[in-house]
Protein backbone atom coordinates (compact mmCIF):
# COMPACT_ATOMS: atom_id res chain seq x y z
CA UNK A 1 0.00 0.00 0.00
CA UNK A 2 1.24 3.43 -0.76
CA UNK A 3 1.61 6.56 1.67
CA UNK A 4 -2.14 7.99 2.38
CA UNK A 5 -1.23 11.75 2.20
CA UNK A 6 -2.28 14.43 4.67
CA UNK A 7 -3.85 17.70 3.72
CA UNK A 8 -3.33 20.62 5.94
CA UNK A 9 -6.92 20.80 7.15
CA UNK A 10 -5.27 17.21 9.03
CA UNK A 11 -2.84 19.43 11.27
CA UNK A 12 -2.92 22.08 13.59
CA UNK A 13 0.40 23.87 14.41
CA UNK A 14 2.45 24.46 17.55
CA UNK A 15 3.35 28.56 17.28
CA UNK A 16 6.72 28.35 19.23
CA UNK A 17 8.60 25.63 16.85
CA UNK A 18 6.89 25.61 13.82
CA UNK A 19 6.74 23.28 11.52
CA UNK A 20 6.04 20.97 14.03
CA UNK A 21 2.60 18.80 13.03
CA UNK A 22 0.10 17.62 15.88
CA UNK A 23 -2.72 15.95 14.88
CA UNK A 24 -6.23 17.51 15.19
CA UNK A 25 -7.65 15.59 18.65
CA UNK A 26 -4.75 15.68 20.64
CA UNK A 27 -4.02 17.63 23.75
CA UNK A 28 -2.70 20.56 22.33
CA UNK A 29 -5.83 21.07 19.82
CA UNK A 30 -7.70 20.44 23.10
CA UNK A 31 -6.27 23.35 24.86
CA UNK A 32 -6.67 25.72 22.42
CA UNK A 33 -10.45 24.83 22.22
CA UNK A 34 -10.35 25.41 26.17
CA UNK A 35 -8.97 28.83 25.87
CA UNK A 36 -11.58 30.06 23.18
CA UNK A 37 -13.95 28.08 25.57
CA UNK A 38 -13.00 30.35 28.47
CA UNK A 39 -12.70 33.72 26.87
CA UNK A 40 -16.44 33.44 25.86
CA UNK A 41 -17.21 32.83 29.29
CA UNK A 42 -15.52 35.72 30.53
CA UNK A 43 -17.31 38.05 28.02
CA UNK A 44 -20.45 36.29 28.96
CA UNK A 45 -19.99 36.84 33.01
CA UNK A 46 -18.97 40.25 31.68
CA UNK A 47 -22.00 41.28 30.40
CA UNK A 48 -23.98 39.60 33.27
CA UNK A 49 -22.12 41.70 35.71
CA UNK A 50 -23.23 44.92 33.57
CA UNK A 51 -26.67 43.84 33.31
CA UNK A 52 -26.73 42.90 36.81
CA UNK A 53 -25.26 46.33 37.97
CA UNK A 54 -27.67 48.00 35.41
CA UNK A 55 -30.77 46.19 37.47
CA UNK A 56 -29.24 46.94 40.96
CA UNK A 57 -28.92 50.00 40.14
CA UNK A 58 -32.37 50.33 38.69
CA UNK A 59 -34.10 48.78 42.06
CA UNK A 60 -31.93 51.22 44.11
CA UNK A 61 -33.18 54.00 42.37
CA UNK A 62 -36.86 52.96 43.12
CA UNK A 63 -36.11 52.33 46.86
CA UNK A 64 -34.47 55.47 47.73
CA UNK A 65 -37.74 57.26 46.13
CA UNK A 66 -40.07 55.89 49.21
CA UNK A 67 -39.88 57.41 52.88
CA UNK A 68 -38.56 54.18 54.84
CA UNK A 69 -39.49 54.13 58.81
CA UNK A 70 -36.82 52.69 60.88
CA UNK A 71 -38.49 51.88 63.69
CA UNK A 72 -37.41 50.27 67.02
CA UNK A 73 -39.86 47.11 67.05
CA UNK A 74 -38.74 46.23 70.68
CA UNK A 75 -41.39 49.52 70.93
CA UNK A 76 -44.18 48.15 69.21
CA UNK A 77 -46.39 46.15 72.16
CA UNK A 78 -47.76 42.70 71.59
CA UNK A 79 -49.68 40.86 74.49
CA UNK A 80 -48.04 37.83 76.51
CA UNK A 81 -48.25 34.53 75.13
CA UNK A 82 -49.62 35.86 71.76
CA UNK A 83 -47.62 35.03 68.13
CA UNK A 84 -48.11 35.39 64.30
CA UNK A 85 -50.36 32.80 63.43
CA UNK A 86 -48.16 30.23 61.40
CA UNK A 87 -47.97 30.67 58.10
CA UNK A 88 -49.09 34.38 57.71
CA UNK A 89 -47.71 37.61 57.02
CA UNK A 90 -49.54 40.30 58.44
CA UNK A 91 -49.26 44.19 57.96
CA UNK A 92 -50.83 47.16 58.87
CA UNK A 93 -52.19 49.59 56.35
CA UNK A 94 -53.12 53.12 57.10
CA UNK A 95 -54.97 55.65 54.70
CA UNK A 96 -54.02 59.04 56.87
CA UNK A 97 -55.67 62.09 56.45
CA UNK A 98 -52.23 63.91 55.49
CA UNK A 99 -53.00 67.27 53.01
CA UNK A 100 -49.61 67.18 51.68
CA UNK A 101 -46.96 64.33 51.38
CA UNK A 102 -46.17 64.21 55.10
CA UNK A 103 -47.15 60.77 57.85
CA UNK A 104 -47.08 63.10 61.07
CA UNK A 105 -49.94 64.80 63.35
CA UNK A 106 -52.33 63.15 60.84
CA UNK A 107 -55.45 60.97 61.68
CA UNK A 108 -55.41 57.27 60.42
CA UNK A 109 -59.01 57.42 58.45
CA UNK A 110 -58.24 53.80 56.96
CA UNK A 111 -57.21 51.08 59.54
CA UNK A 112 -56.90 47.74 57.62
CA UNK A 113 -55.62 44.35 58.68
CA UNK A 114 -54.22 42.67 55.43
CA UNK A 115 -53.49 39.22 55.80
CA UNK A 116 -51.67 37.23 53.67
CA UNK A 117 -51.60 33.23 53.44
CA UNK A 118 -48.07 32.32 52.33
CA UNK A 119 -49.07 28.74 51.48
CA UNK A 120 -52.16 29.42 49.63
CA UNK A 121 -51.48 33.33 48.58
CA UNK A 122 -54.96 34.36 49.75
CA UNK A 123 -55.62 37.62 50.87
CA UNK A 124 -58.09 38.36 53.06
CA UNK A 125 -58.79 42.15 54.69
CA UNK A 126 -60.36 43.45 57.53
CA UNK A 127 -61.35 47.03 58.33
CA UNK A 128 -61.39 48.18 61.51
CA UNK A 129 -63.88 51.40 61.77
CA UNK A 130 -62.08 54.38 62.58
CA UNK A 131 -64.52 55.19 65.46
CA UNK A 132 -64.15 52.13 67.09
CA UNK A 133 -63.80 53.02 71.35
CA UNK A 134 -60.37 51.32 72.29
CA UNK A 135 -57.39 51.42 74.87
CA UNK A 136 -54.90 53.60 73.49
CA UNK A 137 -52.23 53.66 76.25
CA UNK A 138 -53.64 54.06 79.43
CA UNK A 139 -57.02 55.49 78.21
CA UNK A 140 -60.03 54.39 76.31
CA UNK A 141 -60.54 56.63 73.00
CA UNK A 142 -61.02 56.47 69.19
CA UNK A 143 -58.46 54.05 67.52
CA UNK A 144 -58.13 57.25 64.50
CA UNK A 145 -56.54 59.25 67.20
CA UNK A 146 -53.55 56.56 68.10
CA UNK A 147 -51.88 57.75 64.83
CA UNK A 148 -51.75 61.02 65.79
CA UNK A 149 -51.19 60.21 69.26
CA UNK A 150 -47.94 58.38 68.61
CA UNK A 151 -47.50 57.25 64.83
CA UNK A 152 -47.72 54.47 63.77
CA UNK A 153 -45.54 52.72 66.83
CA UNK A 154 -48.99 53.81 69.11
CA UNK A 155 -51.37 52.60 66.28
CA UNK A 156 -49.38 49.25 65.74
CA UNK A 157 -49.29 48.81 70.07
CA UNK A 158 -53.07 49.70 70.17
CA UNK A 159 -54.38 47.38 67.28
CA UNK A 160 -51.91 44.31 68.72
CA UNK A 161 -53.28 44.84 72.36
CA UNK A 162 -56.84 45.48 71.66
CA UNK A 163 -56.94 42.25 69.20
CA UNK A 164 -54.45 39.80 70.72
CA UNK A 165 -52.97 40.70 66.78
CA UNK A 166 -48.23 40.29 66.59
CA UNK A 167 -48.27 42.65 63.86
CA UNK A 168 -45.04 45.29 63.46
CA UNK A 169 -44.80 45.57 59.73
CA UNK A 170 -47.19 48.68 58.21
CA UNK A 171 -47.52 50.65 54.96
CA UNK A 172 -49.13 53.98 55.21
CA UNK A 173 -50.89 56.11 52.35
CA UNK A 174 -52.35 59.49 51.84
CA UNK A 175 -55.01 61.33 49.39
CA UNK A 176 -52.53 61.20 46.84
CA UNK A 177 -51.69 57.66 46.31
CA UNK A 178 -54.71 56.49 45.88
CA UNK A 179 -55.69 58.87 43.54
CA UNK A 180 -52.75 58.22 41.43
CA UNK A 181 -52.72 54.62 41.44
CA UNK A 182 -56.59 54.77 40.20
CA UNK A 183 -55.86 57.01 37.41
CA UNK A 184 -52.47 54.55 36.51
CA UNK A 185 -55.12 51.82 36.44
CA UNK A 186 -57.10 53.64 34.36
CA UNK A 187 -60.11 53.87 36.90
CA UNK A 188 -62.18 51.45 38.53
CA UNK A 189 -65.76 50.74 37.69
CA UNK A 190 -68.26 51.44 40.56
CA UNK A 191 -71.98 51.38 40.92
CA UNK A 192 -73.30 54.55 42.20
CA UNK A 193 -76.81 54.72 44.18
CA UNK A 194 -78.85 57.48 44.04
CA UNK A 195 -78.01 57.99 47.58
CA UNK A 196 -74.10 58.07 47.17
CA UNK A 197 -74.81 60.17 44.13
CA UNK A 198 -76.11 63.05 47.16
CA UNK A 199 -72.89 63.53 48.91
CA UNK A 200 -69.72 62.41 46.32
CA UNK A 201 -69.72 65.35 44.94
CA UNK A 202 -68.96 67.41 48.20
CA UNK A 203 -66.09 64.72 48.46
CA UNK A 204 -64.45 65.38 44.90
CA UNK A 205 -64.50 68.91 45.32
CA UNK A 206 -62.06 68.53 48.99
CA UNK A 207 -60.25 65.84 47.28
CA UNK A 208 -59.88 68.06 44.23
CA UNK A 209 -58.63 71.38 46.48
CA UNK A 210 -55.93 68.53 48.00
CA UNK A 211 -54.53 67.36 45.53
CA UNK A 212 -54.49 69.72 42.72
CA UNK A 213 -56.94 67.53 40.44
CA UNK A 214 -59.92 68.80 38.59
CA UNK A 215 -62.25 66.11 38.15
CA UNK A 216 -65.60 66.24 37.37
CA UNK A 217 -68.60 65.80 39.40
CA UNK A 218 -70.68 62.16 39.59
CA UNK A 219 -73.93 63.53 37.97
CA UNK A 220 -76.16 60.59 37.86
CA UNK A 221 -76.08 56.89 39.14
CA UNK A 222 -75.38 53.86 37.89
CA UNK A 223 -72.48 51.65 36.82
CA UNK A 224 -69.51 54.16 35.99
CA UNK A 225 -65.93 54.39 35.62
CA UNK A 226 -64.84 56.44 38.21
CA UNK A 227 -61.26 58.59 38.25
CA UNK A 228 -58.77 58.45 41.22
CA UNK A 229 -60.26 61.58 42.97
CA UNK A 230 -63.29 60.49 42.27
CA UNK A 231 -63.41 56.98 43.90
CA UNK A 232 -61.69 58.57 47.16
CA UNK A 233 -64.25 60.53 47.23
CA UNK A 234 -66.70 57.76 46.55
CA UNK A 235 -64.53 55.69 49.68
CA UNK A 236 -65.05 58.83 52.23
CA UNK A 237 -69.02 58.74 52.22
CA UNK A 238 -69.90 58.35 55.37
CA UNK A 239 -73.14 59.24 55.63
CA UNK A 240 -75.56 56.68 53.71
CA UNK A 241 -77.25 53.58 55.19
CA UNK A 242 -75.08 51.92 56.92
CA UNK A 243 -72.68 54.40 57.64
CA UNK A 244 -69.00 53.74 58.50
CA UNK A 245 -69.84 50.02 57.89
CA UNK A 246 -71.10 50.86 54.29
CA UNK A 247 -67.74 53.52 53.89
CA UNK A 248 -65.25 50.89 54.53
CA UNK A 249 -67.29 48.90 52.27
CA UNK A 250 -66.59 51.33 49.54
CA UNK A 251 -62.76 51.39 50.55
CA UNK A 252 -62.11 47.86 50.13
CA UNK A 253 -64.37 47.51 46.85
CA UNK A 254 -61.58 50.55 45.88
CA UNK A 255 -58.73 48.74 46.69
CA UNK A 256 -59.91 45.36 45.24
CA UNK A 257 -60.65 46.71 42.29
CA UNK A 258 -57.21 48.35 41.78
CA UNK A 259 -55.41 45.60 42.85
CA UNK A 260 -57.02 43.34 40.08
CA UNK A 261 -55.87 45.76 37.36
CA UNK A 262 -52.62 46.38 38.92
CA UNK A 263 -51.94 42.46 38.49
CA UNK A 264 -52.46 42.72 34.51
CA UNK A 265 -50.31 45.71 33.94
CA UNK A 266 -46.91 45.29 32.29
CA UNK A 267 -43.69 45.99 33.34
CA UNK A 268 -43.64 49.47 31.87
CA UNK A 269 -46.58 50.55 33.47
CA UNK A 270 -45.26 48.68 37.05
CA UNK A 271 -42.47 50.87 36.49
CA UNK A 272 -44.49 54.14 35.86
CA UNK A 273 -46.43 53.41 38.68
CA UNK A 274 -43.59 52.76 40.92
CA UNK A 275 -42.04 55.75 40.09
CA UNK A 276 -45.29 58.01 41.29
CA UNK A 277 -46.39 55.51 44.15
CA UNK A 278 -43.10 55.10 46.21
CA UNK A 279 -42.25 58.14 46.84
CA UNK A 280 -45.91 59.15 48.51
CA UNK A 281 -45.86 56.14 51.02
CA UNK A 282 -44.37 55.36 54.63
CA UNK A 283 -43.18 52.24 55.61
CA UNK A 284 -41.25 50.10 58.04
CA UNK A 285 -40.77 47.31 55.44
CA UNK A 286 -37.21 47.06 53.86
CA UNK A 287 -36.57 47.59 50.53
CA UNK A 288 -35.51 43.81 50.03
CA UNK A 289 -39.12 42.63 51.62
CA UNK A 290 -40.58 44.81 49.45
CA UNK A 291 -38.93 43.44 46.20
CA UNK A 292 -39.84 39.76 47.94
CA UNK A 293 -44.11 40.79 48.09
CA UNK A 294 -43.79 42.60 44.53
CA UNK A 295 -41.96 39.13 42.98
CA UNK A 296 -45.04 36.97 44.36
CA UNK A 297 -47.86 39.77 43.40
CA UNK A 298 -49.42 38.65 40.64
CA UNK A 299 -50.25 35.37 43.14
CA UNK A 300 -52.03 36.90 45.28
CA UNK A 301 -55.69 36.67 45.41
CA UNK A 302 -57.95 38.90 47.32
CA UNK A 303 -60.10 36.02 48.89
CA UNK A 304 -62.61 37.78 51.28
CA UNK A 305 -63.11 41.09 53.43
CA UNK A 306 -64.87 42.73 56.10
CA UNK A 307 -65.44 45.13 58.19
CA UNK A 308 -64.49 45.13 62.43
CA UNK A 309 -66.13 45.42 64.70
CA UNK A 310 -68.02 42.61 62.89
CA UNK A 311 -72.10 43.64 61.94
CA UNK A 312 -73.78 44.14 65.66
CA UNK A 313 -71.00 43.98 67.29
CA UNK A 314 -70.14 47.69 67.69
CA UNK A 315 -72.68 50.25 69.31
CA UNK A 316 -72.60 54.18 69.71
CA UNK A 317 -71.65 55.34 72.97
CA UNK A 318 -71.43 59.23 73.53
CA UNK A 319 -70.43 59.40 77.45
CA UNK A 320 -70.06 64.04 76.62
CA UNK A 321 -70.09 65.62 72.91
CA UNK A 322 -67.94 62.90 71.19
CA UNK A 323 -69.68 59.83 69.94
CA UNK A 324 -67.75 56.66 70.19
CA UNK A 325 -68.17 52.78 68.30
CA UNK A 326 -68.37 50.53 71.76
CA UNK A 327 -67.49 47.09 70.64
CA UNK A 328 -70.04 44.91 71.91
CA UNK A 329 -68.09 42.49 74.22
CA UNK A 330 -64.74 42.59 72.66
CA UNK A 331 -63.02 39.04 73.98
CA UNK A 332 -65.93 37.63 71.48
CA UNK A 333 -65.02 40.35 68.79
CA UNK A 334 -61.48 39.34 68.55
CA UNK A 335 -62.45 35.61 68.53
CA UNK A 336 -64.55 36.06 65.67
CA UNK A 337 -61.83 38.47 64.03
CA UNK A 338 -58.68 35.68 64.55
CA UNK A 339 -61.29 32.96 62.98
CA UNK A 340 -62.02 34.67 59.82
CA UNK A 341 -58.17 35.93 59.38
CA UNK A 342 -56.20 32.73 60.31
CA UNK A 343 -59.22 30.21 60.32
CA UNK A 344 -58.89 29.65 64.40
CA UNK A 345 -62.12 27.91 65.44
CA UNK A 346 -61.71 28.40 69.22
CA UNK A 347 -59.43 30.49 69.77
CA UNK A 348 -58.61 31.73 73.50
CA UNK A 349 -58.37 35.84 73.95
CA UNK A 350 -55.23 36.57 76.53
CA UNK A 351 -55.39 37.97 80.04
CA UNK A 352 -55.13 41.22 78.11
CA UNK A 353 -57.67 41.29 76.27
CA UNK A 354 -60.02 39.69 78.50
CA UNK A 355 -59.12 42.75 80.98
CA UNK A 356 -59.71 45.67 78.33
CA UNK A 357 -63.12 44.14 77.49
CA UNK A 358 -64.32 43.83 81.00
CA UNK A 359 -63.63 47.49 81.52
CA UNK A 360 -65.51 48.46 78.53
CA UNK A 361 -68.34 46.38 79.87
CA UNK A 362 -68.23 48.34 82.82
CA UNK A 363 -67.84 51.64 81.45
CA UNK A 364 -70.18 51.39 78.82
CA UNK A 365 -72.60 48.54 79.86
CA UNK A 366 -72.45 47.08 76.34
CA UNK A 367 -72.09 42.86 77.10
Amino acid sequence: MGNKQMSSDDYDYEYDNEPKKVKKGTNKTKKKKKRIFLKIVIVLLAIIIVFAGILVGFIYSKFTMYNYDDIDESQIEVNEGVETATGYRNIFLFGVDSRKNSYENTLSDVIMIVSINQDTKKVKIASVYRDTYLKIGKKFDKVTHAYMQGGPTLSMSTLNTNLDLDIKEYVAVNFNVVVDVVDAVGGVEIDITNEEVKYINEYIDEVNNVTGHNSKHVTKAGKQTLDGVQAVAYSRIRYTAGGDYKRTERQREVLDLAFAKIKKMNIGQLNSLADTVLKEISTNITSGQILGLLSQVASYQIEDNTGWPFEGGIKGYQPGKVWYGAPVNLEKQVQELHKFLFDKEDYEVSNTVKTISNALIKETGYK
